[in-house]
């Protein structure tokens, strides 16, 4: 299994779906823990009911059908699935719309769903879900990639509250694919991801949705920063190393 989640933190996300494929037929004992730890770049679906999209994931998905945010039901229809209650569905409702306007702002497009569940020591967990597709085709809004995606996973689980505070803690993922073509530098692909946590006990008196809010931008702007640092930087280090530019020319990466 450790050296299964070795392997899968070092296959490029685009390859991931079918990597895992292989991993579940050698070890069929162990798809449980497969299933619940790797992260494979994020699949939408139209909610019929609202004609919104929605984010597919495991925190979700009940058999074969999947839970909108938006209209809280399941595609395809399932009569039993489980939902949330009415205290964490209005949480829930009112997470979608705020995340909605931080999407908007911070990826200019996309798409995003929050999901809340609760959990079994008096809490909850929340999960937020962005995707953007930033190819000339799709969410992009400046065009400069042939392909590319971002796929970024916040699950946040919250503890009871105790004397007016309550523990945190973040575990989040980001998924980064781009292939940009063109004649002068010929076809670049970069892939990867990247995960870390945090854990913060703070006060309830502003709300659960805001101090989760804090953590995700919080943890967005580190995630950013070590993706420029670790893939882009060492990137340009390594083109500046092999192909020296001319005196008095700086390499940039393309940007999204």
């Amino acid at each position: 299994m450790e050296a299964a989640m070795d392997l899968m933190r070092r296959i490029s996300p685009k390859e991931s779906e079918t990597a895992l494929s292989a991993l579940l037929s050698l070890l069929p004992h162990h798809s449980a823990d497969l299933l619940s730890q790797v992260d494979l770049p994020l699949q939408v679906c139209m909610d019929q009911q609202l004609m919104k999209e929605f984010i597919l994931c495991e925190y979700n998905r009940d058999a074969d059908s999947y839970r909108s945010p938006w209209s809280n039901k399941y595609f395809p229809p399932l009569e039993d699935g489980p939902l949330p209650s009415p205290q964490l569905r209005k949480l829930e409702i009112e997470a979608n719309e705020v995340f909605t306007v931080y999407r908007d702002q911070y990826y200019e497009g996309g798409v995003s769903s929050v999901y809340i569940w609760e959990d079994h020591n008096e809490s909850f967990i929340a999960c937020f879900l962005i995707k953007k597709d930033g190819s000339r085709t799709g969410h992009g809004r400046r065009g400069y990639l042939q392909e590319g995606s971002w796929d970024a996973v916040h699950v946040i689980e919250v503890g009871p509250e105790e004397e007016g505070t309550a523990h945190y803690r973040l575990t989040s993922t980001v998924m980064l694919s781009l292939t940009t073509e063109n004649k002068s530098s010929g076809t670049f692909n970069l892939s990867g991801s990247i995960r870390r946590q945090m854990s913060h006990d703070l006060s309830v008196a502003e709300g659960h949705l805001c101090n989760m809010g804090k953590m995700i931008e919080e943890m967005e702007g580190k995630l950013r920063n070590s993706l420029d640092q670790v893939y882009f930087g060492k990137t340009r280090e390594m083109v500046c190393t092999l192909r020296p530019p001319p005196d008095g020319i700086q390499l940039r990466l393309p940007e999204n």
